[in-house]
């Protein structure tokens, strides 16, 4: 299992750089990686539950002078659910040259996996940086596969996410400067003592979030999303939403939770969980007030990205010195139920984005308006977006549920009712955009709408994406518990 570690970054890298050079091998290739990289995955995540974290020391060269990867139970869970989200897009992508956008597709795809993957088994914060730097590189070039109306969107993307890189590089030269590693873990020793680096910690910290809020669309700094997502390409939008966000959320998470704690990266903590609150009310609002059926789905993310930040005021009073096996407790439910929530919304969000891709495959336009009576010519479509909109809202037996569940109980058991709000709140909003949407999808349709047909493959993979979100909170507990398995 340990030579398979490097292989999830390099494999889907040789096999972009194959794809480029002869791309009509593209979906064959894109497929067969994917199909390989899902049973990778499982075994990773099967190994990690067995035996624990998995550390690699390529060229035998240990930190800091080596490069290291480890893959622990949040590492194995990212990895698992991106490339579940990478096959089902595969499968969707290969039924439509429009919903590609160019043959680039499918090498840019497959590189945007490779970064994907690098960030989630990277040890150091270089190598970190260095994959969410080609994570950003790949996805511009995706979203600028939508032709001249995509240019400018990517290109504001591209802009944002540089930002976002600086304020990340400003963190890791002052955390580097301070211990001499970009080591988290060899980092973590030098900070532990002395114990006066609170203030230096706080800064790295707010540093880092700034950085990565960007890059992840975290209200305010989100109005580069909703034109990127919804100007992308059909197959685009999905891996944008569900999976290439998720790289500085996991980078976050990461961060928060190997550096030490005091009051000061509480409080901060608490006010970034705010803004999460925040963000989870004001982007399902604004999802309300979409007139395109791309847009409602790209403000649905910025809604559900405020969830995703709501675990560091859970995780952090954990990492205290002073803190006690009731705090653990809280923590160990905090991540187990924000990454059900992530893999949740990977899910759901795949399957929301590829149902607005049918009905724009079918319609010619994504106005929901345009869309009456998609029930009756696109009845595939119309129930993976209402089987992945209530999978979203967390009604069980959806993953999502399961997710919330978690969170809800370590809200309360931590004595943190406030965010109960947000939690609570931001679902009722969820189901209330979806059956928006809805209304209009049975609604009679107007005579004389043209509807083209979908290929068939297009619409499986988005009703199989919309079931597994449905119902992956069944017994999901054993796999949960695994996420935990290293983090602390």
């Amino acid at each position: 299992m340990t030579s398979l570690l490097p292989a999830f970054v390099v494999v889907p890298a040789l096999v972009a750089t194959l794809v480029a050079m002869i791309p009509r091998i593209g979906a064959v290739a894109a497929g067969a990686t994917a199909l390989a990289g899902v049973v990778a995955a499982v075994a990773l995540t099967l190994r990690v539950s067995a035996d624990g974290p998995v550390d690699v020391a390529l060229g035998g060269w240990a930190e800091p002078v080596g490069i290291a990867l480890r893959a622990d139970g949040l590492s194995a869970a990212f990895v698992l659910f991106t490339a579940v989200v990478v096959l089902v897009v595969t499968v969707f992508a290969s039924g439509s040259s429009a919903a590609r956008g160019t043959p680039f597709f499918w090498a840019l795809s497959l590189a945007l996996w490779s970064g994907l993957n690098a960030v989630y088994v990277a040890a150091d914060l270089f190598n970190t940086y260095v994959a969410l730097e080609l994570v950003t590189v790949a996805a511009v070039g995706c979203v600028a596969l939508g032709g001249r109306s995509a240019a400018a969107p990517a290109l504001r993307y591209l802009l944002v996410a540089v930002a976002g890189s600086l304020w990340f590089l400003l963190a890791v030269g002052l955390l580097y400067a301070r211990t001499g590693t970009l080591s988290l873990r060899l980092a973590l020793d030098v900070l532990r003592d002395p114990t006066d680096d609170g203030a230096l910690v706080a800064t790295v910290l707010i540093l880092a979030t700034v950085g990565l809020a960007l890059k992840s669309a975290l209200v305010p700094l989100h109005a580069w999303l909703p034109p990127a997502h919804a100007g992308a390409p059909a197959a685009v939008s999905p891996l944008m939403s569900a999976v290439v966000i998720k790289a500085s959320i996991f980078v976050l998470y990461r961060l928060w939770t190997s550096l030490p704690a005091d009051a000061a990266t509480t409080s901060l903590a608490v006010l970034v969980g705010a803004v999460g609150s925040v963000a989870v009310l004001w982007g399902s609002l604004a999802a309300l007030r979409q007139a395109r059926l791309k847009r409602v789905v790209a403000y649905s993310t910025v809604a559900q990205v405020g969830y995703f930040v709501l675990l560091l005021p859970l995780v952090v009073p954990a990492l205290r010195p002073e803190a006690d096996d009731a705090a653990r407790a809280v923590a160990e439910l905090a991540v187990q139920g924000t990454v059900a929530m992530v893999a949740a919304h990977a899910l759901a969000k795949s399957a929301m984005f590829m149902a607005a891709g049918c009905l724009l495959h079918a319609r010619g336009t994504d106005e929901i308006a345009a869309l009456r009576g998609a029930v009756v010519t696109n009845p595939g479509a119309v129930l993976a977006f209402g089987v992945a909109g209530v999978a979203l809202a967390g009604l069980p037996p959806a993953l999502a549920f399961s997710g919330k569940w978690q969170l809800l109980t370590a809200v309360l058991e931590s004595g943190q009712w406030w965010w109960l709000i947000a939690l609570l709140g931001g679902g009722l909003l969820t189901a209330a955009y979806t059956v928006r949407v809805l209304a209009v999808f049975v609604a009679e349709r107007e005579t004389g709408t043209e509807n083209t047909p979908v290929p068939v493959r297009m619409t499986a993979a988005t009703l199989v994406t919309a079931v597994a979100a449905g119902i992956a909170g069944i017994a999901s507990a054993g796999w949960l518990a695994t996420t935990t398995v290293g983090v602390f």
